[in-house]
């Protein structure tokens, strides 16, 4: 059954024709993404499945009462969801037939009606319906799209542009419409998140298009692309790499299929020629007939790309910078508010070579766009080094768009970075697909892809052997983005990315920096290698510390973290496992906190006299007072009981780090992976808790 029908859709603005006889359905349960270059016209499309556009010809049949849930790019919030208290609040109200059903049934409670058949139908009605676990999937939406509890009761009109887009999308994954409609949702979405929703998305039954750029994301969501060109629609089975080898395939066979007809119609065109020469009227004709039903087949066009080369435009290719780039031993990044420091992160060591392309990674402010503010000398260390290597030069790509760029128009903007004649500067920026008029938009006036492309532009004004790029593909459609994939490959400069595009991860960076827990560490290997090593129990406190035990040497016992809390927790280990452990900022920190209650000092009624001839503490320790056998049997039993129960946990969290469902979902490996240290932290305390109670033993 079709939710949504297209037929003969066209639409126009003025004389030019954006979506031109589009034939399309969409099916109950389809999965569809929707794939085209900037201005294509995919928002137009899903404005009309929507019912928010008509089209100027054609029909839209949609299933009677039909809903239909749309996310636009930027936040428009409606009254309902700007009016409520709170978020959480806000994102409930996706449910809003739920809570009415709910305010029902809670008024035939209070009014003790609940023999009634209508409280029946009401709470059978309720519980198909998900009513009873309606606050878990709120929590977790909330929490899977990134969202801190603290965050949760902050007033929607409070939060930034890209939270309420976050929040928006949240009330839409807990209304659950029938068709759900996404437009660029991935925009403002870190790795845990854009994984967490993958899998909430493949979890719906209902219809979904979504827009996209993501290859990634398309991937791992749909089971068939819509492709928007040349204001037609072509559709394809599978997922967008399944997408991109039928095109190739088609484009070859179309190209071949419009050659053989351009060759069949101008055999036809001679052979019309050759008879009139011959008066041959009969033939002629006859020829001309076959001429008339021969029409030509349009072979796909490629439209310009954009064109980046490691060679600047002024200056030639880049000078050869020293071996290492860039190093942080023992640095400290933050920033300074209200006079005082904040602390962001702390880079024990990192080191860059040249050559080197280095992905950073982590979640929405753990630290990874002030890490590379600090490195581009924008904002300076708080403490610690860090040095940039003789020789490099910077080229520096903000995330912040919003920032003013020189200039009135985009060939201003160039010219404010360099004097040019008007025509070479025209030719570059034909480069980056500022053609014709296009040099004369007024900077203020450009789309999100459009500036992206001006920005990219002026980076490579200047050589450059270092380049930060902080989020470079936000708002570049697949073909930039393959185009930008494949420079970053061949470049010889140092490339530091922060990205959440994870497609551009896995293509062009060997190694990555991980920020989290306000630690920032190096990892030894490429995006899926590191995503392996999460489910595996890797955390950045676990390679921080062995990171220190190369460097420095010795320093944290062997029981400590290994390979992220797996192998950790014997009994016997230290206490400096734990400071170790509980380096960084975030839960592990306030694990700390929490288990130095386990090793707090006894009460000194709890002891009796010390005895001179007391022999030494066990393992060499210093002897303590000993404690009376009250004491000791009360104070042996709570921490044995303690030991008891952390083993246990640990034993139950390194179960499920082996739960294939668990390393498939990045938010819940994570929490269980934080848990985990905790408990191993706790664990270890607890245990030089026992040997304090021992050394007091009557």
């Amino acid at each position: 059954m079709s939710l949504v029908r297209l037929s003969g859709v066209v639409r126009e603005i003025g004389t030019f024709v954006i979506l031109d006889r589009l034939d399309v359905a969409i099916a109950a349960g389809e999965r569809v993404g929707l794939v085209g270059p900037n201005g294509a016209g995919k928002t137009t499309l899903l404005r009309i499945i929507a019912g928010l556009d008509e089209p100027d010809r054609g029909e839209v049949t949609r299933k009677r009462a039909l809903s239909v849930g749309f996310l636009r790019q930027e936040a428009n919030l409606d009254a309902s969801f700007a009016s409520a208290p709170d978020l959480r609040t806000a994102v409930r109200r996706g449910a809003g037939d739920l809570e009415r059903v709910e305010a029902e049934l809670s008024e035939l409670e209070q009014a003790h009606r609940t023999m009634e058949p209508r409280y029946a139908d009401l709470q059978h009605r309720f519980e198909a319906h998900g009513g009873y676990t309606l606050d878990q999937r709120v929590d977790a939406t909330l929490t899977g799209l990134g969202f801190e509890r603290e965050a949760w009761l902050r007033a929607p009109t409070a939060l930034s542009g890209g939270e309420q887009t976050r929040a928006a999308l949240a009330r839409l994954l807990i209304a659950d419409p029938e068709l759900l409609l996404l437009d660029e949702p991935t925009n403002h979405l870190d790795l845990a998140a854009l994984e967490w929703l993958e899998e909430a998305l493949r979890r719906r039954h209902g219809g979904l298009v979504v827009a996209s750029h993501d290859r990634a994301f398309l991937d791992g969501t749909v089971s068939r692309i819509w492709e928007l060109r040349d204001r037609r629609l072509a559709v394809f089975r599978g997922n967008y790499a399944a997408f991109a080898r039928q095109r190739v395939e088609r484009d070859a066979r179309l190209v071949r299929e419009a050659d053989a007809r351009d060759a069949e119609i101008a055999k036809e065109q001679d052979l019309v020629q050759k008879y009139r020469s011959q008066r041959k009227h009969g033939k002629m004709h006859e020829h001309e007939a076959r001429l008339e039903k021969l029409d030509r087949i349009g072979a796909p066009r490629s439209g310009p790309s954009l064109k980046l080369s490691d060679r600047a435009f002024l200056g030639g290719g880049p000078t050869r910078s020293a071996e290492v780039v860039v190093r942080a031993d023992g640095a400290v990044v933050g920033r300074m508010v209200d006079g005082g420091s904040v602390v962001v992160a702390r880079v024990p060591f990192l080191e860059a070579r040249r050559g080197d392309r280095i992905g950073i990674v982590g979640p929405n402010g753990a630290g990874k766009t002030t890490l590379l503010k600090t490195i581009s000398g924008e904002i300076p260390p708080l403490d610690g080094r860090l040095a940039i290597g003789k020789g490099a030069a910077l080229g520096y790509l903000a995330q912040l768009r919003s920032a003013s760029i020189p200039g009135a128009t985009v060939l201003d903007a160039l010219l404010a970075e360099v004097p040019l004649p008007a025509g070479e500067a025209r030719g570059y920026l034909a480069r980056f697909l500022f053609r014709g008029d296009d040099v004369l938009k007024p900077v203020d006036a450009l789309s999100g892809g459009e500036r992206s492309r001006l920005e990219l532009a002026l980076l490579g004004v200047l050589p450059s052997n270092l380049l930060l790029l902080d989020e470079p593909t936000n708002h570049l459609d697949i073909p930039a983005r393959e185009a930008l994939e494949a420079f970053l490959q061949e470049t010889a400069a140092t490339v530091l990315l922060v990205s959440h595009d994870r497609r551009l991860l896995e293509i062009v960076c060997e190694r990555l920096w991980v920020v989290d827990d306000g630690l920032v560490v190096a990892f030894e290997g490429g995006y899926r290698a590191w995503r392996t090593a999460v489910a595996e129990g890797w955390t950045t406190p676990s390679a921080a510390e062995r990171e220190a035990r190369r460097l420095h040497g010795g320093g944290v016992a062997a029981g400590s973290v290994e390979r992220g809390a797996a192998t950790v927790g014997r009994r016997g280990t230290p206490a400096s496992a734990v400071a170790a452990v509980a380096g960084g900022r975030g839960r592990t920190a306030r694990s700390a906190e929490r288990v130095a209650a386990v090793t707090a000092t006894v009460d000194p009624s709890d002891h009796t006299v010390a005895d001179p001839a007391q022999p030494p503490g066990i393992e060499g320790r210093p002897a303590g007072p000993r404690l009376s056998k009250e004491a000791y049997r009360r104070r042996k039993v709570a921490v044995d009981a303690d030991i008891e129960r952390l083993e246990a946990r640990r034993s139950a969290l390194e179960g499920a780090l082996a739960d294939p469902e668990v390393q498939g979902n990045f938010v819940e490996l994570r929490r269980v992976t934080s848990e985990l240290v905790e408990v191993v932290a706790a664990l270890a305390s607890a245990e030089e808790a026992w040997l304090v109670v021992e050394e007091g033993a009557p």
